[in-house]
């Protein structure tokens, strides 16, 4: 009863710094009340967190259903395959941006597993709003449905007590949370305005830097550009990111390899760019490497190699990172039609790749040499044209 008394007086003081967090000042103390040690370079992004491994046997699938969102959860065998035991409802809808048909949130991201606090963020992006799961295994209990704070998320990002989410629509923006046990309260003076005008398709993906010290935003259509937000001691972005435009590229998707460099997928120009980050976020490019593949869109960086995917031309590419990040190509393997988000399994055995046209994830085990040996796949129900996926 104590210990029930004192999470529910924590929760209502966030919420009361939170509602009233009208300067820098208020919401840096309400993050700092909250803020857990400095966590480790792996735990964000998509929820990598070399701290803990419960549940490492799962992979959970988004099925952006308009309907009725859903996370799809499946247990890993031993030898990688997947068995499906329980669909749950993120309480909101999916959505669908205009034109798209394998990928309708055409974003990288829009789930994220905590491992360490064993909570899965799903973003609904029909309704606005951030659904908050409990993990207990293969086990999901949905615990809040909470506003992103703008119009259509599209990708969410976690590092230690900070969780942030990108919207896609309404000129583009970035919203910050604190989380506070299992649930989320929203700091208003942790919005951003991204001021990307109309287009339809406005952000691919946001993520912490491995250390969280800094937010990365890619933008698409307007943008075409990378954008990082210095994030302070307490969890606020800065007031504006630094910009490193990127014409003609359309940044889409990326991740960060074991030395902290960012590898984007270009999708205008169907390329892997590789970029160092400097303190103050500024980019250096360390080098491009054309697919030869067409819509190349996602990565995943997996046992000191990067796999991106490309959707019309149903193929996952290989590159193996050297020491300066160099990306040296592996080849590419088949998949089924309309190649979308990506995991792998957090040993780095296994590669579980999304497929929009049919809703299928296809199943993958990472051989020494880097290359893709198909091991079977799943049709995930009412998935087609769904994104998001995490492994454990």
């Amino acid at each position: 009863m104590a210990l029930a008394k004192a999470r529910a007086s924590r929760t209502s003081r966030a919420v009361r710094i939170a509602r009233t967090a009208g300067t820098g000042a208020v919401a840096l103390a309400a993050a700092a009340l909250f803020a857990a040690p400095a966590a480790s370079a792996t735990d964000a992004h998509r929820g990598s967190d070399s701290r803990a491994h419960h549940g490492s046997s799962t992979v959970f699938v988004q099925t952006d259903d308009t309907t009725a969102n859903s996370v799809v959860a499946y247990q890993r065998a031993a030898d990688g395959t997947l068995g499906q035991k329980g669909v749950y409802r993120t309480g909101g809808k999916g959505g669908v941006l205009a034109g798209t048909v394998a990928d309708h949130l055409a974003s990288q991201g829009s789930l994220a597993y905590d491992r360490h606090h064993q909570l899965l963020y799903a973003v609904n992006a029909g309704s606005d709003t951030v659904t908050v799961f409990a993990v207990h295994g293969t086990q999901l209990r949905r615990v809040q449905e909470i506003s992103s704070g703008g119009q259509f998320p599209v990708s969410v990002t976690f590092h230690g007590d900070r969780v942030y989410v990108a919207n896609a629509l309404g000129g583009g923006s970035i919203q910050g949370f604190v989380r506070t046990g299992e649930r989320l309260v929203k700091v208003p003076s942790w919005h951003r305005e991204l001021g990307l005008g109309t287009a339809a398709s406005a952000v691919g993906q946001i993520s912490f830097t491995p250390d969280g010290s800094k937010l990365v935003v890619t933008t698409k259509a307007a943008g075409q550009s990378i954008d990082v937000f210095p994030v302070s001691r307490y969890g606020g972005p800065s007031a504006r990111p630094v910009v490193t435009s990127l014409p003609g590229a359309v940044p889409f998707g990326f991740d960060f390899d074991s030395a902290g460099r960012i590898h984007v997928t270009e999708a205008g120009t169907n390329s892997v760019g590789t970029f160092a980050v400097a303190r103050d976020g500024g980019l250096t490019a360390k080098g491009t490497v054309a697919t030869g593949q067409t819509a190349t869109c996602w990565a995943v960086a997996a046992a000191g190699n990067v796999y991106v995917s490309n959707a019309a031309s149903g193929t996952v590419s290989g590159y193996r990172v050297g020491s300066q990040g160099k990306l040296t190509a592996l080849g590419n393997t088949a998949t089924d039609a309309g190649t979308v988000d990506a995991a792998a399994s957090s040993d780095g055995r296994y590669l579980y790749v999304q497929t929009g046209i049919k809703g299928i994830v296809d199943e993958f085990r990472l051989d020494k040499n880097g290359s893709l040996t198909e091991i079977g796949s799943v049709v995930v129900p009412g998935a087609v044209g769904g994104e998001g996926i995490v492994a454990g």
